[in-house]
């Protein structure tokens, strides 16, 4: 016999319990010492340090402006740049033939290895970061966009052929609208990994941002602000995760 669905409600008092019991075995280890405090900080640290950096000294505030903006370009540019390509070697599958074994061999390098050479063609502002977060949603949507724009349903095409739709009217007609709902996962997608990439960037060498703040407190020992950073950091991906899922249900709501 099926176990009874919980409702949403019992499912988050249940979510909030499991954390709230984590969190005082935490504190209580960390107290205790029965883990070094300098391993694993304490939750009681890391909230203050959160409290403090934003509301008190404010300093989060701009490390956060900065990486939310290269994190924006990067991802801006490389979906723009991704979704172009994407149609061009689908309307075009010569252009692919010829292209497409670069474009994998780029994207096959490791990032993190690429690093030094952005940070010296662009520096240690914002450049580096958002070619790094380009180089990373670029190939995300670029991969999304040629599936979707393949995944039109063969006799549909055949159809509009027989009663004379030309290519830009198959491509505006059956094409792109097949390649939209693909093209979104790609760019949710797309959106987290330019923000890994910028905060990689911010980690190995940076002025300013989130990244740079993280690399700073980790070689000061800092613990409590470590994970005050990489609570922040998942909460800024939780949530950019659910805008995108909002914002592709009220754009594509004419599926």
């Amino acid at each position: 016999m099926n176990e009874a669905t919980w409702s949403s409600t019992k499912i988050w008092t249940a979510r909030l319990a499991v954390l709230a019991i984590f969190f005082a075995l935490w504190e209580w280890a960390a107290n205790t010492k029965t883990i070094d405090p300098i391993l694993i900080g304490r939750p009681s640290g890391i909230v203050a340090f959160i409290w403090n950096e934003i509301f008190v000294t404010g300093d989060l505030w701009v490390d956060f402006g900065y990486t939310l903006l290269a994190t924006m370009l990067a991802f801006g540019l490389g979906s723009v740049a991704g979704i172009l390509v994407g149609m061009l070697f689908v309307t075009q599958p010569n252009v692919e033939a010829v292209l497409s074994p670069l474009l994998m061999a780029l994207n096959s390098m490791p990032r993190i290895a690429l690093a030094p050479l952005f940070l010296i063609w662009f520096g240690l502002g914002i450049g580096s970061k958002i070619a790094l977060g380009f180089s990373l949603t670029f190939f995300i949507v670029l991969t999304n966009t040629v599936a979707g724009g393949r995944g039109v349903n063969p006799d549909h095409i055949t159809l509009a052929q027989t009663l004379g739709a030309s290519r830009s009217q198959i491509f505006r007609k059956f094409t792109l609208p097949s390649a939209v709902p693909v093209i979104f996962n790609g760019l949710r997608l797309g959106l987290i990994f330019a923000l890994l990439g910028v905060i990689g960037g911010e980690i190995l060498a940076s002025e300013h941002g989130l990244g740079g703040a993280l690399q700073l407190l980790a070689a000061s020992f800092k613990t409590d602000g470590v994970f005050g950073l990489i609570i922040i950091l998942s909460i800024v991906g939780i949530a950019i995760t659910w805008i995108m899922t909002w914002l592709e249900r009220r754009l594509l709501r004419w599926r």
